[in-house]
């Protein structure tokens, strides 16, 4: 070929170098998720290396769930899985955008509830006022990811029940009504998913869920939201950097 891709001279190892360019295209989406990159003698002849060479860069990406071997088929360019940032009040909606995706939500079930005595507690409401629940699942670019349980105060409940609960962004919901988040507590745990948690998110039973619950609070202290959502493992996962 006229310009060669990778270059011996270079202190990077030729795998190295090959690696690095096949997560450029998949981020700059010149290979789609689901689509099938080129077979390693195309790639052998475009790099100019040899085939040990391919099959180590591969490997990797293999190994860190960016591609996928499919028996048959090929190799192909996995969904990208979303990454949590522990250190940032963001709803999921923020997160998704954040990694060029769409982000959606399918609603399950709204309604006004007087029973839900723990949720009421930890939202500091009155023993006869209501909460609004909202369950929602949540997509991202036509993958379901998470399910989503939110309890809102019914002052603010009234507010979210006037938007399209399907689409809404509930954050951006409330700045534009001059509300807004100040901090939250956020706690993770494991667990696994039940039979209609596994029909909602197209996994089966039993498999590995991230549950994450969060109390969000406003710039007066008071707690405005009950968070509960259960993601996908598969597709959701939380990176954290650590100083010493």
């Amino acid at each position: 070929m006229g310009n060669k891709v990778v270059a011996s001279s270079s202190h990077k190892p030729l795998y190295i170098q090959v690696k690095n360019v096949l997560i450029d295209r998949i981020q700059n989406q010149i290979w789609l998720p689901n689509s099938l990159i080129p077979t390693e003698q195309e790639l052998m002849e475009e790099f100019e290396v040899s085939r040990t060479t391919i099959r180590e860069a591969i490997s990797i990406l293999v190994h860190e769930g960016i591609l996928e071997k499919k028996q048959g088929k090929g190799t192909i360019v996995k969904t990208a899985r979303l990454v949590g940032d522990l250190g940032k009040l963001k709803g999921f909606a923020e997160e998704v955008m954040e990694k060029g995706l769409i982000p959606f939500a399918q609603l399950i079930r709204a309604e006004f509830n007087n029973k839900m005595f723990y949720e009421k507690s930890i939202l500091e409401v009155q023993k006869n006022e209501n909460i609004l629940v909202i369950e929602r699942i949540r997509l991202a670019d036509d993958i379901p990811i998470a399910l989503e349980r939110t309890c809102w105060p019914e002052e603010i409940g009234k507010l979210l029940m006037m938007h399209d609960l399907n689409g809404a962004k509930f954050y951006e919901i409330l700045e534009n009504n001059n509300i807004f988040l100040k901090h939250a507590d956020e706690r993770i745990s494991a667990i696994n998913a039940t039979i209609n948690e596994a029909d909602f998110l197209g996994i089966r039973a039993g498999e590995a869920l991230l549950e994450m619950s969060r109390l969000s609070f406003g710039f007066n202290d008071r707690p405005i939201e009950y968070n509960v959502t259960k993601y996908r493992s598969d597709q959701y996962h939380y990176d954290i950097k650590l100083d010493r």
